[in-house]
């Protein structure tokens, strides 16, 4: 009986213990199932994101390949109306495969440009895992700095004395000296060293200089002189005013594309050199077959977004002295009036084979780039923009924006100032200008005999600029000198930092595409 009792007793132990094991063991399975689970639906939840950025550089590298398409190569299409993706193009689906070929998922594209006309991509990737049971999403802006990107940019090297100002990033693709005190940006130069004429701040013709340097000035004594504490950097790469001119074509080409009746032009090989078309809401032919430095057309910006077209047959005022001048735009041009509120269609440029007499009335609502240019290769016709009155916008937040584009140079015609007995000033100029050729601003080589610049030497008659210039001649000061000092004696100059990220309508770019904003959009249950 013993014997029999202890041999029940171990039975039970011997059960006891392979329940316990077996609760170990079950609980040890049921913690190493769930901790692979997790594993896995953390795997796949990080694959998703994986997914979904992918989908952004896939956009990337689309984007440095086809400029600013916002329809993943595709054409025509609208975008969506209402809902979470409203004013984006898509959707675009892709596979997404791994390293050996097989499809784990996928990426849905939706994408819009940041502002009528620009060249920044808004691209929202949604990724997905392959069962579908795991999604990601990413929005990131994608775009490259533009000819706007720079208070000044400069093809030539430029001197700022001790007694203006710089405001925002400015770059020579020779080298600059810079006596001024900048702010708001660097200070660069394509140059390791340079040598400057004494007109542009040498000391000697034959003395080499940093790329950029300071020599004068309670501000270029405070400041280390070679590398200004990383504000002033050089060499760094040159910016290719040459590329300007395949831009300006670009643009000919969207304006042809924006109307029905010159569409099938914007895809002809000869699109450049196409000029015996009729006159569209974007694009304006040659105002006569023979090219005329006094004519062309006047461009009226209006408040309402829409434009005023005038046609410019000749160019001619006259004043009793440089001091008391008499005439304004009105009298200055003789002007016709082809049509009044003409709309700005997408994408919100308007190119003109002439030259160009620009103002606004008395502000502009919304974005445009206008460009001037006759694309001959000659140069003894190249087209020339002439600021003809102040150029305002409504607004200075960036939903309104000017751009403008010569071919040749952007001048400041001595009419467009008020009359120094006028209360009209100061008088301002906000827009984005690109001078391909030429220069912008004040030059006592506008014209001869009764085109020569008045002086403007009252205190209250101050030039206000905002915006951004490239120029690739010398930049002309806005007081040229000589015996009676013509331009203006007083100017402040101020950078639109709106056109760093949302320049004007398809402006030219400097580099290649980048992902400028990058972030997760996530969704609460």
């Amino acid at each position: 009986m013993i014997k029999h009792n202890q041999d029940g007793h171990v039975l039970t132990w011997v059960l006891g213990f392979m329940a316990a094991i077996s609760i170990i063991i079950f609980a040890a399975s049921s913690v190493i199932d769930l901790t692979l689970g997790d594993a896995l639906r953390t795997n796949k939840n990080q694959l998703s994101l994986n997914i979904a950025d992918a989908g952004v550089n896939y956009y990337l590298w689309h984007m440095s390949h086809a400029g600013a398409d916002f329809q993943d190569g595709n054409t025509g299409g609208s975008t969506i109306v209402g809902g979470e993706f409203d004013g984006f193009y898509g959707p675009y689906e892709h596979e997404y495969k791994d390293d050996n070929g097989n499809t784990v998922g996928k990426y849905t594209l939706y994408i819009k440009p940041k502002s009528a006309g620009s060249t920044v991509a808004i691209v929202r990737s949604v990724g997905e895992s392959v069962d579908g049971k795991y999604t990601r999403t990413v929005e990131a802006e994608i775009g490259a700095p533009s000819f706007a990107s720079y208070g000044l940019l400069t093809n030539s090297a430029v001197y700022f004395g001790a007694t203006g100002s710089v405001n925002g990033p400015v770059h020579s693709n020779v080298g600059m000296r810079l006596d001024a005190p900048n702010s708001g940006g660097d200070a660069t130069s394509a140059n390791t060293t340079y040598t400057p004429g004494t007109s542009l701040g040498g000391t000697t013709n034959s003395s080499q200089h940093p790329g950029v340097w300071c020599n004068g000035g309670t501000n270029c004594a405070s400041r280390n002189t070679t590398k200004n504490n990383g504000t002033w950097r050089y060499p760094v790469p040159s910016i290719d005013f040459n590329s300007v001119t395949g831009e300006i074509c670009n643009i000919k080409k969207k304006a042809f594309e924006a109307n029905a009746s010159t569409a099938s032009l914007a895809t002809s090989p000869t699109a450049c050199n196409t000029t015996s078309v009729a006159r569209t809401s974007s694009y304006i032919p040659h105002y006569q077959a023979t090219y005329g430095r006094w004519r062309g057309y006047l461009i009226e910006l209006n408040t309402n977004g829409t434009y005023n077209l005038y046609g410019v047959s000749n160019e001619t005022y006259n004043y009793t002295n440089n001091s008391n001048y008499t005439y304004q735009w009105q009298t200055a041009l003789s002007e016709t009036l082809i049509q009044s509120n003409i709309v700005i269609p997408e994408p919100s440029v308007i190119f003109v084979e002439d030259n160009v007499w620009v103002r606004t009335n008395p502000t502009f609502n919304g974005r445009v780039t206008i460009a001037a240019a006759r694309l001959t290769g000659s140069s003894s016709d190249k087209a020339n923009v002439v600021i003809a009155d102040d150029i305002r916008y409504s607004t200075k937040n960036g939903q309104d924006v000017i751009g403008i584009i010569a071919e040749n140079n952007i001048l400041i015609a001595p009419y467009a100032a008020p009359r120094p007995s006028d209360s009209g000033f100061p008088f301002e100029i906000q827009a984005a200008l690109i001078a391909k050729d030429g220069f912008v601003g004040v030059s006592d080589t506008y014209g001869s005999g009764n085109r020569d610049y008045p002086y403007w030497n009252d205190s209250n008659k101050k030039y206000i600029y905002y915006g951004s210039n490239a120029v690739f001649g010398v930049p002309v000061s806005l007081r040229t000198g000589g015996s009676d000092s013509d331009g203006f004696q007083y100017r402040e100059t101020t950078y639109d930092f709106n056109l760093l990220y949302a320049p004007p309508p398809s402006f030219p770019i400097t580099s290649t595409y980048d992902i400028l904003k990058w972030r997760e959009i996530l969704v609460t249950p």
